[in-house]
């Protein structure tokens, strides 16, 4: 049984799933030091889709974890082993850790850490945010949150659903976590190298490049063993055309952080040469990324 849920990672996500968790469980945001401080002061106010201030406990640092305790990581994917380390010597065998995160394999990064100490599962989410600043999140897109399939997910599903994010056990996360993937793909760089909101992905002037990284991460897909019956790009424009959202990557290089590039079109490209599938459109990307974040980062 969950009695307590720690989210680790206080980023935009990470914040609307703690203030929508805490109006029924116990919950620790842990967060960088001034969101911390100013959700302690102030409690964590969410804007956008929803309105209203959350209390909450917050906090920059794990000191232990109860009994039945849930650990969402929402931080980024390159972040992972660096949030993780500091628990594994609190963790229990009733844990579980919940990876809601991005890009391909960031359980796998969690559980060579974790080492069989507790569960650790999979989640899509299909949620949006924007983090304003310390003490203020913009919730700007609801939807559904995927799990991988074990003992324990149907009851995290139902805790989730019933704090308003739509738990859902997946019949094949693998499927989930690659449509994502590939949405992440073409998605997140384009706009970040355009400087538009995600909506202004479906600009029809931007096809061209969006089929061909489509194209690339399908071949690698069908390698891995997974494929879909659904045509990306005009999927992409009628789903993400009205969000008013401002994507991850564009945020990250807006605040001079290091981006996820390396586990999206880095991690296509990467599975890719494992397969002997050259993807010279992601990885053109990855460079390109790359290059803004190191002015981003000079700036």
């Amino acid at each position: 049984m969950i009695d307590e849920v720690i989210v680790l990672g206080g980023g935009a996500i990470g914040s609307v799933y703690a203030a929508k968790l805490a109006a029924r469980h116990p919950v620790t945001l842990i967060a960088r030091a001034a969101h911390a401080e100013a959700i302690a002061r102030h409690g964590l106010r969410v804007v956008g889709r929803e309105e209203g201030t959350r209390s909450m406990r917050a906090a920059t640092t794990v000191d232990q974890i109860a009994p039945g305790t849930l650990v969402l990581l929402t931080t980024k994917v390159n972040d992972s082993r660096q949030a993780i380390i500091p628990l594994v010597d609190k963790l229990r065998d009733d844990t579980v850790i919940l990876c809601v995160q991005n890009g391909l394999g960031s359980e796998d990064i969690v559980r060579a850490e974790v080492g069989g100490r507790c569960l650790v599962l999979r989640a899509i989410t299909q949620f949006g945010a924007i983090f304003r600043e310390p003490g203020v999140v913009d919730f700007t897109a609801a939807g559904a949150t995927l799990l991988e399939p074990s003992g324990r997910s149907a009851e995290i599903a139902a805790l989730l659903s019933a704090s308003g994010l739509d738990g859902r056990v997946s019949d094949n996360i693998k499927i989930e976590i690659w449509r994502k993937l590939i949405f992440n793909c073409v998605i997140n760089p384009i706009t970040a190298i355009v400087a538009s909101e995600v909506r202004g992905i479906a600009d029809p002037r931007l096809d061209p490049v969006k089929q061909l990284v489509v194209d690339e991460c399908l071949q690698v897909a069908a390698a891995d063993g997974v494929t879909f019956d659904i045509d990306f790009v005009p999927t992409i424009a009628e789903v993400f055309g009205t969000a008013r959202t401002i994507a991850s990557m564009r945020q990250d290089l807006l605040k001079g952080k290091p981006t996820e590039i390396e586990h999206m079109n880095g991690a296509v490209v990467a599975l890719g040469q494992r397969f002997g599938i050259a993807c010279p459109v992601n990885t053109a990307l990855v460079a390109i990324i790359k290059g803004m974040e190191a002015r981003a980062v000079a700036q």
